[in-house]
């Protein structure tokens, strides 16, 4: 493990090795080489992707005691066994998953230091990194002083060192947690600062992370997960935030510094429209009830069919009619789409139960409804008409 040219040297780009033994893996091709700067997926740590040798290089996993580096290509365009080849890494994504993982160790830190809170879990993605830290509640006073000590430890630019230690030499380092492992133990140590078990690849000092962004928290179980950036990767998110920013204030009309205040009274007219609109559509209800009462008042029974019409402007529409009518029941059905939806209603001085209706409806339609006594509703499958449905009601009354 000590004698890995990623473990060697973490900023080391290309390297010469000799082709040990090439492989297929479900279909998969596979080489194993002396030595590698490959990092293979570990630890949080994504691997690494490159080309050895002009074979592009997509994915890199440690399989018992061989790391395979699994290529896109013809196996036989190498020299063979024993034959010696050129491998180099995708640069700019190792160096990223450096400064997203150092930032990590850096900010897990400042969380122990400041608040005694541990980090639980740790992923790093392709646009945010997160940790999930071991509290129910973080308050945003906290994570803005968490912030403010990350970056402190960036710009002083401390060294990053990794030590290769016995389990019996562990009780010399005030580590962070304990670590799992009893052989190949690899601290990484910011002098200190930050002691902590860990496989993965760092720069050679906190200055190189750049900088760090805590974006967000959500609520996972018990713990807090933190969404985070670091290094070039800030400079991405804030070009995304700010090309929306731009485009909300030019569809706003106004400055980027106003953007907020006038997003938030569009907001809130919104709501009052919707108030409004809400408030319209019930009183068209109420006269639409006093109507369908009015021209069947003689009857008792009011029935009508619609299309397009939700189940729930039905039901709205049934207890205003019922509400005015305490002596009538109330039949209404609605075709939409390939569905077809329905109420039955009863009066407050109308013994007769509406379940009996649903029931004996349903199997018709292959639905299904719910309700009591006084109010069913249910849908199902468009099998026969809107009115063929609402005939088979009304002989049910």
């Amino acid at each position: 493990m000590k004698e890995l040219f990623y473990y060697q040297d973490a900023m080391m780009q290309h390297f010469t090795a000799e082709v040990i033994r090439t492989g297929i893996e479900n279909t998969r091709p596979y080489i194993v080489l002396s030595n590698t700067a490959f990092y293979p997926t570990g630890g949080g740590q994504p691997h690494d992707t490159g080309i050895i040798d002009g074979l592009p290089v997509v994915d890199v996993e440690k399989v018992d005691d061989e790391i395979r580096h699994y290529i896109e290509g013809d196996l036989d365009a190498l020299e063979g066994p024993r034959g010696e080849v050129t491998g180099r890494i995708d640069w700019k994504r190792r160096f990223d998953h450096m400064q997203q993982h150092c930032g990590q160790h850096i900010l897990t830190a400042s969380f122990v230091e400041l608040f005694n809170l541990p980090t639980v879990s740790f992923h790093l993605g392709t646009e945010l990194v997160t940790i999930d830290i071991e509290a129910s509640e973080i308050t945003e006073e906290q994570l803005a002083q968490v912030e403010k000590r990350a970056n402190e430890i960036v710009l002083e630019n401390r060294p990053i060192e990794t030590k290769w230690v016995s389990k019996e030499e562990l009780s010399d380092f005030p580590l962070r947690k304990d670590v799992s492992v009893d052989e190949d133990i690899r601290l990484v140590i910011i002098p200190d600062y930050d002691y902590n078990g860990c496989g993965g690849t760092h720069p050679t000092s906190t200055g190189q992370v750049g900088l760090i962004k805590i974006m967000g928290t959500e609520k996972m179980k018990k713990n807090t997960r933190v969404s985070f950036v670091c290094g070039n990767r800030v400079l991405n998110q804030l070009a995304m935030r700010k090309n929306v920013l731009s485009d909300i204030a030019r569809q706003l009309s106004v400055p980027e510094e106003s953007a907020a205040i006038a997003l938030r009274k569009v907001l809130d007219d919104g709501k009052t429209m919707e108030k409004a609109l809400e408030d319209a559509k019930n009183q068209l209800l109420e006269y639409e009830a006093k109507e369908l009462v009015a021209a069947s008042v003689d009857t008792g029974l009011i029935a009508a069919s619609f299309e397009n019409r939700s189940v729930q402007d039905l039901q709205k529409l049934g207890r205003a009619v019922i509400s005015q009518f305490g002596e009538g029941i109330c039949l209404l059905v609605a075709e939409n789409e390939d569905k077809l939806q329905f109420i039955a209603a009863r009066g407050s001085g109308v013994e007769k139960s509406m379940k009996e209706i649903s029931g004996a409806i349903l199997p018709l339609m292959n639905g299904k409804g719910g309700g009591n006594d006084a109010f069913v509703q249910g849908g199902g499958e468009k099998s026969i008409s809107a009115k063929e449905l609402l005939a088979e009601m009304k002989k049910l009354v």
